[in-house]
């Protein structure tokens, strides 16, 4: 794997504007300067499929007539996949012709799903868009210049100074580091408020007569939507808030994986890449590089009560269990998500946190951990406490 390269972040201060280790700091809880999640809202399209209603017309796009289904069955069948939401009704992905309009598909359909899930969130918070110092927008399966966030800004009365960062390329991991990256930004913005939005429309780059596996494997899992998930800093959200605060962060890139996970980009558009190795890099390397994050701040794998997990697929979900040898409940979140609305790419783990704050909510002062890979082959950690 050659020389690896880890990061984190610890907030510096013990709430009184004075220096703390950062070793055993996170058992002292967050300090006042943490950066509170305050609501998150999820968007999905109107078009819910049952994943054995979608077999046979994902098999009609991506195979040649004729050709032998028994691969692509057995992949719809195993995905642990029971329901999806797809951005266009199935009967008319047929009709898109080329990149340029499954990309207008995305741009239209995602601005819809964009707006319902930033209105949303924002509501549940009690802001206004004109409240927003910092949108980061996330998406993998289109591009736009401008960029959504910029078109939504209009729309929704977003202040014409919002600090907009667009990002293209982190794939499935984007909703753990967008989140990440929020917590960087407002820990040096006191009283500020950042929003995440992610919007990921897979179903829009399957390839039409692409009989690969990795295509077919793509066609059985993905689902669609978009989700916001709104931030403060140094906000104290009161005894009834559900949100956990941020308490430290960990980036970590893989060396030499570049071509386990992301696009081919062609004529075409986007043709996936998602390569066999990754459960073997999850149990080779992952929990190692976990145990060692939550030892540098005093806890366990034991002491995380709650876990939000990138749905990946069965394989990876199977191999985070083993490497951490974690119970049969630890991730049934995240199993439960794959199975109502697929992997939904970015959006996933803010899909999960929003279930969990509104099903589940931990109990005040337990841990929990959010974690998701991409590619890079790269993974995200950030430590939660609520």
């Amino acid at each position: 794997m050659g020389r690896e390269r880890h990061y984190r972040y610890a907030c510096p201060c013990d709430g009184r504007g004075r220096p703390r280790p950062t070793r055993h700091a996170a058992r002292e809880g967050p300090a006042s300067c943490g950066t509170t999640i305050t609501a998150v809202h999820t968007a999905l399209p109107a078009h819910r499929y049952a994943q054995d209603d979608l077999t046979e017309p994902i098999g009609d796009l991506c195979l040649a007539p004729g050709a032998d289904r028994a691969l692509l069955r057995r992949l719809h069948a195993s995905a642990g996949v029971r329901a999806r939401h797809l951005a266009l009704p199935i009967e008319r992905y047929a009709a898109l012709r080329d990149f340029g309009q499954a990309n207008d598909a995305w741009m239209a359909t995602g601005l819809e799903l964009s707006e319902e899930a930033l209105t949303g969130a924002l509501r549940e918070a009690g802001l206004e868009p004109a409240d927003v110092d910092l949108l980061v927008c996330t998406s993998v399966t289109g591009i736009a210049a401008p960029s959504l966030d910029a078109r939504l800004a209009g729309r929704l009365g977003l202040r014409s100074d919002v600090k907009r960062v667009p990002v293209f390329g982190l794939g499935c991991v984007a909703g753990a580091a967008g989140l990440a990256r929020l917590h960087d930004y407002l820990r040096g913005h006191p009283g500020g408020t950042a929003v995440l939005l992610t919007v990921e429309l897979c179903s829009l780059t399957l390839q039409r007569r692409d009989d690969s596996q990795a295509n077919l494997v793509a066609g059985a899992l993905f689902g669609d939507g978009a989700a916001a998930l709104v931030a403060r800093a140094g906000y104290s959200a009161g005894p009834d808030a559900t949100g956990p605060t941020v308490v430290a962060t960990r980036s970590h890139l893989y060396p030499d994986t570049e071509q386990l996970l992301g696009w081919n980009i062609g004529t075409t558009g986007f043709r996936v890449v998602i390569g066999a190795g990754i459960p073997g890099i999850v149990r080779g390397h992952f929990g190692r590089h976990l145990r060692g994050f939550l030892t540098d701040h005093g806890l366990t794998v034991e002491d995380i009560g709650t876990w939000v997990c990138h749905p990946g697929g069965p394989k990876v979900l199977s191999a985070v269990a083993d490497t951490l040898d974690l119970p049969d409940h630890a991730l049934a979140t995240a199993w439960n998500s794959l199975a109502a609305v697929g992997n939904m790419s970015s959006v996933s783990v803010l899909h999960i946190l929003q279930t969990i704050q509104e099903s589940a909510r931990p109990e005040p002062g337990t841990w929990g951990l959010l974690m998701a890979m991409g590619p890079g082959f790269c993974s995200e950690l950030v430590l939660l406490r609520w």
